[in-house]
């Protein structure tokens, strides 16, 4: 993917003589004893990224961080005291204010915390201030806002006010505010933290749903690291104003940097963070339907194996085949096709490990695991479901049924 925002050396540090402790920090200063002896506080220091255009790229980490100053800092509400920013190659931090104004306008939106919609204004009228303010003439505001109520499940209410809305569909609104100036990037400060449980999963749903049409690159603050490793393509782990780790979920939860990183992640729920395709087994025998019973026997012989998934020229799944099956098959001079059973239960490569346990609870065989193309891409034996991962030192030459 390419490269959409890139920060270099950015650091933010408030107080009235902000670059005075800069010294002081390189020396290992922590940030509390910079505050009680300058009166300065350090928001962020030496942050660089790279973050790549389409990506959730999430920022995680406890409060007073610095998660909440850097992410001010891509839209310049928050200007560094050092360092650049670049979005699209441009340093917006030499721009002069007509010129971030621009930016802002039409290439950045954030969503807030606690929705920050207007309450005297109509849901419809909310999602299309932005628009108001850039003098777009009101049928086609309206249209647009219109279209961006319809992308975030809101249709039918429209001419409602915020305080007639439950606090997920409020943050839906402000969700389809920030979209409706149609911005390259969605700066997220924590948007579901105010939500119960239970309307949080449904926002987390929503805005991967969203992100699969509309392929946006996002800023995510979270200080859960459950909600950072389910939304996260990557993740930027943050400490006392410094970048400890950045990498995906899984490069995180395997390799975490230092004992900071590991304590903070030990806690999460690793079926809701690792997808099919961490936990399948890619299978080295597989039978085509041109094959015979005799090829389909041999094939569970030679690999030590009770059953084989059948597939067609495209690797498309057909179903599978016991080796009880086809032996007693070959007896009765029946085809491959004869005794190919159907009921494999097929899953996406892309489905959380949690969603998976009733799906092997109720199935008689692995499950089939297949791509966007509708490819067997591996299988997942039931066991590695029930435990939520696959431990590296998994026989992969492993029977099918586990």
């Amino acid at each position: 993917m390419t490269s959409k925002i890139k920060l270099e050396h950015v650091s933010k540090i408030f107080g009235n003589k902000p670059k005075s402790v800069i010294p002081k920090i390189k020396d290992g200063m922590s940030k509390e004893d910079i505050l009680r002896e300058t009166g300065q506080t350090v928001g962020v220091y030496d942050a660089s990224l790279e973050i790549k255009q389409g990506e959730i790229f999430v920022i995680m980490g406890l409060s007073g961080s610095g998660k909440s100053t850097l992410i001010r800092c891509f839209n310049l509400l928050n200007k560094p005291t050092y360092g650049s920013i670049f979005i699209d190659g441009e340093d917006i931090v030499k721009l002069n204010s007509a010129k971030l104004k621009k930016v802002r306008q039409e290439k950045i939106a954030m969503v807030f915390q606690h929705f920050g919609l207007f309450s005297h204004r109509t849901i419809i009228a909310n999602v299309e201030y932005g628009l108001e303010i850039r003098n777009i003439s009101k049928d086609e505001r309206r249209k647009i806002a219109q279209n961006n109520i319809d992308i975030v499940g809101l249709k039918g209410y429209e001419d409602k006010y915020p305080d007639q809305l439950s606090g997920g569909m409020q943050q839906r609104v402000g969700l389809a505010r920030a979209l409706a100036n149609d911005p390259d990037i969605l700066l997220m400060d924590e948007p579901f933290s105010a939500l119960d449980p239970l309307i949080r999963r449904e926002m987390q749903l929503e805005l991967l749903d969203i992100q699969d049409r509309l392929q946006k690159t996002i800023i995510f603050i979270t200080h859960d690291v459950n909600e950072a490793f389910k939304l996260g393509d990557r993740v930027a782990v943050m400490k006392d104003g410094k970048i400890n780790q950045v990498g995906t979920p899984e490069e995180i939860i395997e390799k975490p940097a230092n004992d900071y990183i590991s304590d903070f992640i030990k806690d999460i729920d690793r079926s809701k963070i690792f997808q099919a395709e961490h936990v399948m087994i890619k299978p080295h025998a597989l039978v085509s339907m041109k094959d015979g019973l005799n090829v389909a026997r041999k094939e569970m012989e030679d690999n030590g194996i009770s059953s084989v998934f059948v597939v067609d020229r495209g690797r498309h799944l057909k179903g599978i085949v016991t080796i009880d099956d086809a032996i007693k098959g070959i007896k009765e001079k029946k085809s491959l096709e004869d005794v190919l059973r159907h009921d494999v239960t097929i899953v996406q490569q892309d489905e959380y490990v949690n969603d998976l346990i009733p799906k092997a609870l109720e199935s008689s065989f692995p499950l089939a695991v297949v791509n966007h193309e509708e490819k067997l891409v591996g299988f997942i034996l039931r066991v590695h479901v029930l435990s939520g991962l696959v431990s590296d030192d998994v026989n992969e030459s492993n029977e099918y049924h586990g």
